[in-house]
């Protein structure tokens, strides 16, 4: 169970916050005092607290400086004031992962404590792992194996593609290059990012996510630089910017070919000064950033028609990284899939202990376009639906399920397969009703496909259903 401590001299506060995030799973424990926090603190383990900045008895400062040094894998999340921002950004600097400003908004306390615990789980994996490492005869493997943190949650994949991935993180970390990650959606980007902040010298300095696709034109400029409070019609505070907040460590963005030309623009004189102002000052900042991009397009491509500016790409492109999909990670797609089988057991309370062998060349032979991401969710869902200690294919999703038919026997693992001729089995168990009506529909739609040389318009009438359903059917079963 996830442990939260709530430090707010306001107990109706303290009190709601803790309703709420109770009924979203986590375990929550209040004190109205710093002396009280520590108190707590001193009696149970907690991964997270929230702190108010303002208390009767000490501060923020104080208590960030207190639980830092007394409890250093506990992360810290200031609760302020719009007043105490620019001091919220200070105890960053100090520590803290981020700060909540009032009044309070559920999902915007939500979003910011689920992404402080995936951090905390990243150092945990950070400073747990070396010591499995240590062995007296192999000191340097283990100080290897401390660096080698990356993709899927820091699993680290035992295939030719992850290696040298593993390698390339290793080779680029200790420095400040700015890095280029290249990958389909999904492959784990931010991850990797992650990872190079955390084998950094920039590793106690925060780590700033930004998606850059959910950016519209208008609020790009706020979002990257701050403004001040008046500077335009809606500017009802002072909001720091994501240059900002990142100052000292890593700013990581996200899908930064949707950026609009002008935003490339100003983008490009900040990374080249290393100067940031916010939007209605005349002050300017010095920046320490180190800056890692992801991107899934082609952004040479864009270079050549005219969307993305070639001398930020080159600003950027110090360092680039490829993240190999999923499909083409071997045996890391059962390591993988071990590993999230794992958290959903934890997460639901349960002990499913295998997937079964059918599951494990389906897995093996399946295209996975959503990649990491798409397995994570499977074995989710599959821990979930799963009545006994072995995942089999009835708790796979539908399109899962009917891809199994499909596809061509693999060549993988010799020794793995269930018949004599090495070929993976494909028989579903016929007298499940629901498979068998699954496959009769898949069978159906090829056939008829194949008779109108695959036009979609003939098809939907000859199966006397309308186009967007047999569209939606095609994407269930993973036809293009």
């Amino acid at each position: 169970m996830k442990r939260i401590l709530i430090i707010d001299d306001e107990v109706n506060v303290a009190l709601l916050l803790s309703k709420f995030l109770t009924r979203n799973g986590f375990d929550v424990s209040t004190a109205s005092s710093g002396t009280g926090g520590m108190e707590a603190l001193k009696n149970g383990e907690f991964q997270l607290v929230l702190c108010d900045f303002r208390l009767e008895d000490t501060d923020g400062r104080e208590m960030l400086r207190n639980i830092k040094q007394q409890y250093p894998k506990t992360g810290v999340i200031i609760i302020t004031g719009y007043s105490d921002i620019k001091m919220a950004v200070e105890l960053i600097k100090m520590g803290a992962y981020d700060y909540i400003t009032k009044p309070l908004y559920p999902d915007e306390i939500l979003n910011t404590i689920n992404k402080a615990f995936e951090t905390h789980h990243a150092l945990v994996e950070v400073d747990e792992e070396p010591q499995a490492a240590i062995v007296p005869e192999k000191t340097k493997a283990a100080k290897d194996a401390k660096k080698t943190v990356f993709a899927a949650e820091f699993v680290t994949g035992s295939s030719k593609a992850s290696k040298e991935l593993a390698r390339q993180i290793e080779l680029v970390a200790p420095t400040n290059y700015s890095v280029i990650i290249l990958g389909e959606s999904g492959t784990g980007k931010e991850s990797v990012a992650k990872s190079i902040h955390l084998n950094s010298p920039r590793h106690n300095q925060p780590f700033i996510a930004m998606d850059c696709g959910s950016l519209t034109k208008e609020l790009a400029a706020s979002e990257f630089f701050g403004h001040e409070k008046g500077s335009f019609t809606g500017a009802l505070y002072t909001k720091i910017g994501h240059f900002e907040m990142a100052n000292g460590g890593t700013l990581f963005l996200d899908e930064v070919g949707n950026l609009s030309y002008e935003i490339q623009a100003a983008l490009l004189r900040t990374v080249q000064e290393r100067k940031v102002k916010r939007i209605g000052s005349t002050k300017e900042i010095d920046l320490d950033v180190r800056i890692i991009i992801a991107t899934n397009e082609n952004l040479q491509e864009g270079i050549q028609k005219g969307r993305f500016r070639e001398d930020l790409y080159h600003r950027f492109n110090e360092f680039s990284i490829y993240m190999p999909p999923l499909r083409d990670r071997g045996q890391d797609i059962i390591l993988l899939a071990e590993h999230f089988l794992k958290i959903a057991n934890q997460e639901l309370g349960r002990n499913v202990e295998s997937l079964s062998q059918e599951v494990i060349d389906c897995f093996m032979n399946y295209r996975w376009q959503g990649n990491i991401r798409e397995l994570k969710n499977v074995m989710r869902r599959a821990t979930l639906l799963t009545e006994g200690n072995e995942i089999t294919m009835k708790a796979l999703p539908l399109e899962m399920s009917t891809y199994k038919l499909s596809y061509e026997p693999s060549s993988y693992s010799a020794g793995q397969y269930n018949t004599q001729n090495d070929v993976p089995e494909t028989k579903e168990n016929r007298h499940d009703l629901k498979n068998a009506a699954l496959e009769a529909e898949y069978e159906t739609i090829i056939r008829v496909l194949r008779e109108v040389n695959f036009n979609k318009t003939k098809a939907a009438e000859i199966l006397n259903i309308d186009r967007k359903t047999l569209y939606n059917k095609m994407k269930a079963i993973n036809l293009k």
